[in-house]
């Protein structure tokens, strides 16, 4: 269990983190979210060692995490983090790289183990290209299935699909999260993507103004967002008499209190997203159809 207990850190005497407290239980997926700035990056390096901290105690079972002050050598064996930065080996091949920390002892079992990564990264074919022909999504991949290769008890992900085209990303989160929960490795992801997130996560942390502002699952902050910040992060939402309602609660009626004025419709895949005001304030609600601007419609909340 990863025991993190009143945490404090500043760059320079400017505060990023402030009393953050939270528990994390093995096998678990860990999502932090928070604007940019928010400290989600720093979170990852403080909690693998990188860097000192204020105050605080970072606990993974009875070991202590500390940082350059008490480690000659940054991180621990149990623990892998892989950083938006890919530090990779360019001139040997795909599959070197990812075997480069196993033992030449066992071979047989080195070449199983590297071909059971490279399926989980969906980089199979690419197993004999030499790393400096990839490109940065591939890259991205090759230093996940290379953190993975030691099968770490807890690994820290800072923004792992970035890098990655649309039309991969979904298969391979799947991928790589199925393969954590399988072998029961904690996992904890910095990301602004909710497809990070959702169908994913255990739970949330969602940082603040330097805090932790909410810590529960993705089910129960999506159904039940306290802030406008938490709401922004699962999709377009309003504030409408003091209550958060997204886009898609809101349903077309043909009366209702709740008139608007059609500004502009924005074609979004299986409905529309309609722009529109109401009392001079911007709403958004969802459509089936595009609806013509200056038309003025009723709304219903659907909860």
């Amino acid at each position: 269990m990863l025991n993190v207990k009143n945490l404090n850190f500043s760059y320079n005497k400017t505060a990023v983190l402030n009393d953050v407290s939270f528990r994390v239980q093995r096998g678990e997926n860990i999502a932090i979210i928070g604007e940019s700035g928010s400290g989600k990056s720093t979170l990852l390096k403080v909690l693998y060692g990188e860097y000192d901290l204020n105050s605080g105690s970072i606990l993974w079972n009875n070991t202590e995490i500390l940082g350059p002050k008490y480690n000659l050598v940054v991180g621990y064996d149990f623990m892998k983090y892989v950083a938006q930065e890919f530090d990779l080996m360019p001139y040997i091949s795909v599959e070197e790289n990812v075997g480069k920390f196993l033992s030449n002892f066992f071979p047989e079992e080195k070449q199983q183990r590297t071909a059971e990564l490279l399926e989980v990264v969906e980089l199979k074919a690419f197993a004999k290209t030499k790393v400096k022909n990839l490109s940065g999504g591939q890259k991205q991949r090759v230093a996940l299935a290379r953190a993975l290769a030691k099968q770490p008890e807890i690994i820290l992900l800072d923004e792992p699909f970035s890098h990655i085209d649309n039309f991969k990303k979904q298969s391979l989160r799947r991928s790589v999260f199925k393969y954590l929960k399988t072998k029961n490795i904690t996992c904890i992801v910095a990301t602004h993507d909710k497809d990070d997130v959702l169908g994913f996560a255990d739970h949330m942390i969602v940082l603040n103004n330097q805090k932790i502002e909410a810590y529960d699952t993705p089910q129960h902050l999506f159904s039940h967002p306290k802030t406008p910040l938490i709401a922004s992060f699962f999709g377009q939402f309003n504030v409408i008499d003091g209550i958060i309602v997204y886009a898609h609660q809101l349903k077309l009626v043909e009366h209702s209190q709740l008139k608007v004025k059609v500004v502009k419709s924005y074609f979004n895949g299986a409905t529309y997203l309609i722009e529109a005001t109401l009392n001079d304030e911007t709403i958004f609600f969802e459509s089936d159809a595009e609806l013509a601007n200056s038309t003025a419609v009723f709304l219903k909340l659907n909860t």
